[in-house]
């Protein structure tokens, strides 16, 4: 299935590449670090006996439990909100004033992602929308029935729950493309890169990385299997004398 919000630096076009790198035995936990849209954790029924789905963004993360556990009262939220660039600013300003209930957050959010160009959460995308496939919620919840939600940084997360039977799946923030992304009170910046590989390379479980094609990942990384993948370009697909494909990094310790 595939997720239910679109994301910078989703995975809906690298997803099965990622999931056909992941070790023939089921792992007893999965856990996606920077979890994101979760395209990844969506494309299956299920990775492990336990999966985590993880992320810094407190938005994001109060969006996936409310669709875990309020559906409905997201559904009664948004059932009336109209796809318009006024909506769209008042919504910018709102959805982190103190006094919203996590459902009011969480639709404003859900809306501002779904209205933004390119999910980047900050500019009106100016496009016809579909905001009401609330069936498609059912669908999400289910899948989310049995996933524990965390929101904590990627060390402390590896931290809690790396045993040698469990698989971490990885997306961090892209090299230089660091400012795209929400990653909290985190600067995430070279260190930070530097930092997560280091924790990476003294777990007992396994995990699976990606990352954009640079010299950098490739020398930060030279120590472990390292696959060149490519998939569209998606922000570029519709222009002219752009480059259409774009390179990625799937990195692996087995």
């Amino acid at each position: 299935m595939n997720s239910f919000i679109p994301w910078i630096g989703g995975k809906k076009s690298l997803r099965n590449a990622i999931c056909e790198r992941f070790p023939g035995e089921k792992p007893d936990k999965y856990v996606e670090v920077f979890g994101g849209a979760a395209w990844v954790l969506f494309n299956k029924e299920n990775y492990a006996k336990t999966e985590i789905y993880n992320d810094i963004n407190d938005n994001l993360v109060n969006l996936f439990k409310c669709v875990k556990y309020h559906p409905n009262a997201l559904r009664e939220e948004m059932q009336f909100v109209l796809n318009s660039r006024s909506t769209f600013k008042n919504f910018r300003e709102l959805y982190k004033a103190d006094g919203m209930t996590d459902i009011q957050r969480a639709s404003m959010y859900l809306y501002i992602i779904k209205a933004s160009y390119g999910a980047n959460t900050k500019y009106f995308g100016s496009k016809k929308l579909n905001f009401y496939d609330f069936e498609y919620l059912d669908k999400v919840k289910q899948r989310l029935s049995k996933v524990i939600i965390e929101n904590k940084s990627f060390d402390i997360i590896i931290k809690q729950y790396d045993r040698f039977d469990t698989l971490f799946y990885c997306d961090p923030p892209y090299y230089k493309t660091e400012k795209y992304y929400d990653t909290g009170n985190i600067i995430f910046d070279e260190q930070e890169h530097k930092k997560l590989k280091d924790i990476l390379s003294n777990i007992k479980g396994k995990f699976v990385l990606s990352y954009n094609d640079n010299e950098f990942i490739r020398k930060l990384y030279s120590e472990f299997n390292i696959d060149e993948v490519e998939r569209q370009n998606n922000l570029v697909s519709k222009h002219k004398n752009k480059n259409k494909t774009y390179k990625e990094l799937i990195i692996r310790n087995y």
